[in-house]
């Protein structure tokens, strides 16, 4: 091509716009998936802390009606062997849990719930992403008796 013309090849260039949708494509298409990624990540992070809330105060309710705190450790137990595996995301091999009495009131106990969340499947999503904590805690406290 000669000197003369590349001004005009070069203005025709800039005027045509048949390229430009695929070019923004590969230009957004990467950030809009990442963030697609880590939305989905987020949100089966967010279920599984839900469903273990709900472990920690399902047992919590359940442990209440023990006499006494040992009674109360084995009905706790039992809800959580029982029906862990059927709250969302959440796999009871990979959970801890505790039942104790507060020691700073006597009236109250608490159920501590730890989850190991590497089981999950947001940690293979996309490697560049940054992710939440890999372990989840949850407490649910209630008091023993009346008013």
């Amino acid at each position: 091509m000669c000197t003369l013309c590349a001004p005009l090849a070069f203005r025709r260039l800039a005027a045509c716009r048949s390229g430009a949708t695929a070019v923004e494509f590969t230009i957004l298409a990467p950030l809009f998936l990442a963030m697609f990624l880590g939305m989905v990540a987020f949100g089966i992070h967010l279920a599984a802390a839900h469903s273990l809330q709900q472990i920690a105060a399902d047992a919590t309710r359940t442990a209440i009606a023990g006499l006494d705190l040992t009674e109360r450790r084995a009905l706790a137990t039992s809800f959580v062997d029982a029906n862990a595996s059927s709250y969302p995301f959440i796999d009871r091999d990979s959970l801890v849990f505790s039942v104790v009495e507060n020691p700073a009131n006597p009236n109250q106990f608490t159920v501590s719930v730890l989850y190991d969340a590497r089981a999950l499947p947001i940690w293979n999503l996309m490697k560049g992403l940054p992710m939440p904590p890999a372990e989840i805690r949850r407490v649910s406290t209630i008091r023993v008796g009346g008013l």
